[in-house]
């Protein structure tokens, strides 16, 4: 196996696809990882954190709609979700350049 961590770093920013796409930040990472996770070092932990934390982000989202629509609350929800979307994959982008797990909060862990 080699280490890339270049790839690691691509891997986490690749989520950012979500702001163009709204989808693609779960399936560019989910292709990434499961095409190359034998090969390069690491990448089976980072894309698995990656793949939990946009799946948690998804049902956090569907979560908060019915709650929009009955209490106004889904609204602060969805504000959180954004900017865990936003700030998390940077962040663990920057970890993973130097060699660091990545962490994301919140996350349920479908994939162990």
């Amino acid at each position: 196996m080699k280490t890339d961590k270049q790839l690691l770093v691509l891997l986490h920013l690749s989520q950012l696809i979500d702001l163009i796409t709204g989808i693609g930040g779960l399936l560019v990472p989910l292709i990434i990882w499961s095409i190359k996770k034998d090969e390069i070092t690491d990448l089976d932990q980072h894309g698995k954190a990656i793949i939990n934390f946009q799946l948690s982000m998804i049902i956090y989202a569907l979560i908060a709609f019915p709650l929009l629509l009955l209490i106004g609350l889904g609204i602060l929800i969805w504000i959180a979700v954004g900017l865990m979307c936003l700030i998390y994959p940077i962040v663990n982008a920057l970890r993973a350049s130097s060699g660091q797990e990545p962490f994301y909060p919140l996350t349920i862990r479908f994939i162990k």
